[in-house]
């Protein structure tokens, strides 16, 4: 919301395209700033709209737009007090293509769109992208600090926020509960708003297997049957071998006998244009730019959501909630799942891993900041030995992090953050 509030009064704005997954909360959030924010709003659908369809396909003029819009919304359309929204905009590859007309046009109208399959649906119809004309946001679901704002957790947010780990040490007990909930229930808006409203585990679950279920049939939707039926084994196969002892990288012959990564590679895009996954690239050393090292053949492939991991993987709540010894490696799974996707959420980071050509060592995540490299191990056990992030740090001389349930602690060579306070990483460097 305070990205959408600048870009509402920046003196350059553009029509705004926010991108992310399907139920991440687009809709609200446009629907909720337009409220706030403008005099009125001006929502329109496009997901089988015939009618706008034809608008956006007939018509070049930004004008006309604008009254098939006020005539179909019932808006009055006035620059700078109404917001125009258009939802699924991948749905209609022309309207996307308007929005360099009211860029270059009618810059004094408020455009936001929104759209889920942008990357897998927009190249079916010959419509140009309007390149440079646009400013994007991406909304993935919620972080952990978004999680605990929702539950009322101001002055804890406001802690995390402020790196006051003393303060921080002392409330680690409710930390720690609200880590919990969150391994299990996640950042799909919906998800979240019910268990926070109902304090219901069960109807969290049910919720989320009813996304699970509304992804898969995208799935089918979209592609046709040989490639769907891979795109499905890739997409249920993730949390799998998340969940494997050996290695990291993510292993084609696991799903099917003489599996090999081109017989996936079509269905493995779509996934990652979904924004149903995030492919973690394998680094084979820590220099800026990091994509600079980074491997297309080795890599390892996340969620978009702990929650749903959880759900996938059949987790049940008594373990989550106690981290019971049974919960086995599933434990450290789950961590790895949860710290990329606060690495990208709050730290709007892009996650790499490091693995040793020569030794068994390796590192869950490399990321940058301002030209400055962070090797981050992650530990969910009790066991917080680190040797290959030592020997990592050494190699390398570079400070390393280790992201656990245990109290912060800074040493010569690396700092110890508790899981729930990722948004920290940062701006340690910098005090």
């Amino acid at each position: 919301m305070q990205d959408l509030v600048a870009w509402k009064t920046s003196d350059d704005r553009m029509p705004l395209l926010i991108d992310g997954a399907r139920q991440v909360g687009k809709t609200w959030l446009m629907k909720e700033f337009g409220r706030q924010h403008f005099k009125n709003t001006a929502y329109i659908n496009l997901e089988n709209n015939a009618v706008m369809e034809q608008v956006f396909e007939s018509y070049t003029d930004t004008a006309q737009v604008i009254r098939a819009i006020a005539a179909y919304t019932h808006e009055e359309i006035v620059p700078h007090e109404t917001l125009i929204i258009l939802d699924e905009i991948q749905e209609i590859p022309f309207a996307l293509s308007s929005l360099k007309y009211f860029c270059e046009n009618n810059p004094e109208y408020a455009v936001v769109a929104a759209g889920s399959l942008l990357g897998i649906k927009f190249p079916k119809k010959r419509a140009p992208y309007p390149v440079g004309k646009i400013d994007k946001l991406r909304l993935n679901p919620l972080s952990f600090t978004e999680y605990l704002s929702a539950a009322g957790e101001k002055q804890l947010v406001e802690s995390l926020k402020a790196g006051d780990f003393s303060l921080i040490s002392a409330f680690a007990p409710r930390l720690n509960r609200h880590l919990s909930d969150y391994y299990f229930i996640g950042g799909m808006p919906r998800v979240a708003a019910t268990f926070l409203k109902k304090a219901d585990y069960h109807k969290a679950r049910k919720i989320q297997l009813q996304i699970i279920d509304d992804f898969e049939n995208d799935i089918s939707k979209h592609l046709d049957e040989a490639q769907a039926s891979l795109a499905h084994t890739l997409w249920q196969s993730v949390p799998v071998q998340l969940g494997k002892e050996q290695g990291k990288r993510f292993i084609f012959s696991k799903l099917k006998e003489g599996g090999r990564a081109r017989d996936f590679k079509n269905a493995l895009q779509w996934l990652i244009d979904a924004k149903l996954v995030t492919k973690v690239r394998r680094i084979s050393k820590p220099e800026i730019p990091l994509k600079s090292s980074a491997s297309d053949q080795l890599f390892e492939l996340f969620l978009l959501d702990v929650g749903l991991y959880s759900a996938m993987t059949e987790l049940d709540i008594e373990s989550v909630l106690t981290m019971s010894p049974l919960f086995g490696k599933a434990k450290g799974a789950l961590s790895e799942q949860f710290v990329c996707q606060q690495l990208i959420a709050e730290l709007e980071a892009t996650p790499y891993y490091w693995a040793s050509d020569k030794t068994p060592a390796q590192l869950d995540f490399v990321v940058s900041n301002k030209g400055r490299i962070y090797p981050i191990e992650v530990k969910a056990g009790e066991n917080l030995q680190s040797k290959s992030l030592r020997a990592f740090s050494e190699k390398y001389d570079l400070h390393g992090y280790r992201f656990s349930l245990a109290a912060f602690k800074s040493q010569d060579w690396m700092t110890n953050i508790p899981l729930y306070a990722i948004n920290q990483l940062f701006a340690l460097s910098t005090k």
